[in-house]
């Protein structure tokens, strides 16, 4: 299994879209692609990005082809108008908490 770890901060005058993008376009196409929620949090005080969310996914091929595919940059596209600071990556899934 790989895990797909994003993070970002959310710009100030967005947070109402944010959330609505996140609960009608977001998770929902994460999911068609194939990658399966696991975790999502949500920094309130402190240094460090605002949100910190992943998912698993089969292997690594699908997970190169998720990340290539039109859908994911369409979603990564609309995200990047409500973000900053968006970064992720892919690493082994092990089972526990991962940054």
């Amino acid at each position: 299994m790989i895990k797909l770890l994003l993070s970002w901060d959310i710009k100030d005058e967005f947070e109402q879209p944010y959330f609505e993008f996140m609960m009608r376009e977001f998770v929902p196409g994460l999911i068609r692609l194939g990658v399966q929620p696991t975790e999502a949090w949500y920094t309130l005080f402190g240094e460090g990005p605002q949100i910190l969310t992943g998912g698993v996914i089969e292997d690594l091929d699908t997970a190169e082809e998720i990340l290539a595919s039109d859908e994911w940059r369409e979603l990564e596209a609309k995200l990047l108008t409500l973000v900053t600071n968006f970064q992720y990556k892919l690493i082994r899934a092990n089972g526990r908490f991962q940054l």
